[in-house]
């Protein structure tokens, strides 16, 4: 099994809906998100998938997500934005922009010592 990964940030803030404690107030996070495909097998180059092609549809992803207050995007409004949720979200923008990308992780660190990960299950 072969694995890519590509990084990237956004920044924005969210709160907690129902959370007790800091996090039900309004606050921000500088996020940092890897996305990982996968793949039993290399297409004719010898690539799972170019690296371009993933950094892009990520880059369209966050670009919803950069500089916003969460809780306004749509998915958010009705989603808690936790870090498990945010992960997922951008998983299933990313499947929508591009099935072919062979994407199964989706990592959110909101800060160095805290994440979340979305795993497809296959």
């Amino acid at each position: 099994m072969y694995k890519v990964k590509v990084t990237s940030h956004f920044s924005s803030a969210h709160n907690l809906r129902g959370y007790k404690g800091k996090c039900e107030d309004l606050h921000g996070h500088n996020w940092r998100v890897e996305v990982s495909a996968f793949s039993k097998e290399l297409d004719e180059l010898g690539m799972v998938v170019d690296f371009k092609e993933l950094k892009a549809a990520l880059g369209e992803v966050l670009g919803e997500l950069d500089h916003s207050f969460l809780n306004d995007v749509e998915y958010f409004k009705r989603t808690n934005p936790t870090s498990e949720n945010i992960a997922r979200f951008i998983y299933q923008r990313m499947e929508e922009l591009n099935p072919s990308l062979r994407i199964r992780e989706v990592t959110v660190h909101e800060t160095d010592t805290s994440s979340a990960t979305y795993v497809k299950d296959r």
